[in-house]
């Protein structure tokens, strides 16, 4: 994603356009058709308000005060209203990525052209984007939107606070050093800016893109530990995947013959067993179905990427000019598709973990305990399998679905609320602690090397990845510290750094 440099802003973004503003930092620019549609909504705005027609958010109060009119000369200070009254949220600030791609969302939900927001306004977001100016946002306490997007406009105030150039600053100040300066909002903007999916959304799409990453690494790094076993190929038969012709369960089984298909290892030990354990052996089946839900999850997310999120919603063509209070703010469907990314994430893991522990038994892998030479003196890959344990345990804690609760806001204006906000924000917390367990599978796989026949090869793949590996993790002769090579292998995983390496030899893999 960091080979794309700018992207525009006017035609639907996919994924990894999304990826390439929020984490990797380019730029953004808006087509003519963006700024058309803007200004268009924008002009019937400022009708509307001229004319004091009645709008949700404009010429009333917010939520249950929707019954309470406010005069036209009040628009302006309403809309700052909301701004200083919803910025609430609490806890840790959200990761610069993330805020980025929260800024991003706001740009694509508001640029659709059925809100009614001044262009300058967006493109003081996108100077934001394009200059590295982060604001400040704490995490904690969204039940789907309104108040981290609250901290963020503080800053278009000139208040608030912002990261720039890595030093957090007063928001004001971190306007000035930008050579930009604080704004006052106008009718309709300041709803508009806190109001969406779009924090949601954006957590949902840094969380699904290293999920992917981590589910075809589990691939990778499960065929490492199958031909390290000694596995039978049977399980990968095109034959069996033929008469359960699951896409994703067809496709994870290819992955797994391509990076084993001249294996001398897998060669020799063919027709050895009947059959291999559940967690070698059901690779394509639990493999297939988490990427199956990892796609769906994808469907959705670049359709709400894409669309119109805000409340009101205007309609400024010139044959059905209109204005809607209904609900596409609500959060249901990225936070369903998170809740269910999450439990997909869950079981890929358990059955890492699994196949571990197969590597570090010497019951069931036939080397000594541990991957280690001197098992007693030393404790060799004992403790990591425990990491992975601990792991799994808060993993399957966040896996609890969020959408599943229900605590009315608002008194009662908002009876119900769909809670996506926290399906969201913890699929990223999941995709780490997916990394960190096939990293220690991975470095279980590594380690076995120095007890496989030396005269047996591995595969082409397998041998790029130990040899890649090597320049950087050493082979374990007796106990040294496991961290900085957990933490390397999590990284190969987390850059996509392993799949290059495998697809160098494989080409690319499903």
């Amino acid at each position: 994603m960091n080979t794309i440099k700018k992207i525009l802003l006017g035609p639907p973004i996919t994924l990894e356009e999304f990826v390439a503003v929020a984490r990797f930092g380019s730029k953004v620019e808006f087509s003519p058709t963006y700024c058309e549609r803007v200004d268009r909504s924008r002009t019937l705005v400022e009708r509307w308000v001229a004319e004091e027609r009645v709008m949700y958010g404009v010429t009333t109060g917010f939520g249950a005060l929707c019954t309470k009119a406010i005069d036209k000369e009040e628009t302006a200070q309403l809309q700052e209203n909301i701004i200083l009254s919803h910025s609430v949220s609490v806890g840790e600030p959200l990761s610069v990525e993330r805020v980025r791609g929260i800024m991003l969302m706001i740009l694509q939900n508001l640029g659709q052209g059925y809100s009614g927001v001044r262009l300058c306004v967006l493109e003081r977001y996108r100077d934001f984007l394009n200059l590295g100016l982060t604001p400040w946002t704490p995490g904690d306490g969204s039940v789907g939107y309104l108040s981290p997007e609250a901290h963020m406009a503080l800053v278009l105030l000139g208040k608030g606070k912002a990261y720039y150039q890595g030093e957090l600053l007063e928001g004001g100040e971190a306007l000035k050093r930008a050579g930009l300066e604080p704004m006052a909002l106008s009718s309709k903007e300041g709803l508009a800016l806190v109001s969406g999916t779009t924090s949601a959304t954006a957590m949902a799409a840094l969380a699904l893109y290293d999920l992917e990453k981590a589910a075809k690494s589990a691939d990778i790094v499960g065929a490492l530990s199958l031909e390290a076993l000694k596995g039978v190929m049977n399980a990968f038969d095109p034959r069996v995947m033929s008469v359960r012709p699951h896409k994703n369960q067809g496709e994870t089984a290819e992955n797994v013959r391509r990076i084993l298909s001249d294996s001398g290892i897998i060669a020799k030990y063919q027709g050895s067993r009947v059959q291999d354990a559940l967690s070698l052996r059901c690779i394509p089946q639990l493999h297939g179905a988490a990427k199956k839900t990892l796609s769906d999850a994808r469907t959705t997310i670049e359709i709400e990427m894409n669309s119109c999120c805000d409340n009101p919603i205007l309609w400024p063509e010139e044959d059905c000019q209109d204005v809607i209070s209904a609900c596409n703010a609500d959060s249901s469907y990225v936070g369903m598709e998170m809740d269910s990314a999450c439990i997909a994430a869950v079981g890929l893991a358990k059955m890492s973990e699994r196949r571990n522990n197969r590597l570090i038994d010497e019951s069931l892998s036939g080397y000594p305990w541990f991957c280690i030479k001197e098992p007693g003196l030393n404790s060799g890959l004992m403790i990591p399998q425990y990491t992975q344990a601990g792991l799994l345990n808060e993993m399957r804690m966040l896996a609890t679905p969020s959408t599943i609760d229900n605590t009315p806001t608002c008194g009662n204006q908002e009876d119900y609320v769909a809670m996506g906000y926290n399906a969201c924000k913890k699929a990223g917390t999941m995709a780490e602690k997916l990394e960190y367990v096939l990293a220690i599978e991975l470095l279980s796989a590594y380690q076995s090397q120095q007890f496989v026949d030396p005269e047996v090869e591995r595969s082409s793949a397998t041998a790029a990845v130990l040899e890649e590996i090597g320049r950087h993790v050493p082979v374990m002769e007796r106990d040294m510290p496991l961290y900085p090579h957990i933490q390397y292998l999590k990284e190969l995983i987390h850059s996509g750094e392993l799949i290059r390496v495998t697809e160098s030899v494989t080409g690319p893999l499903n």
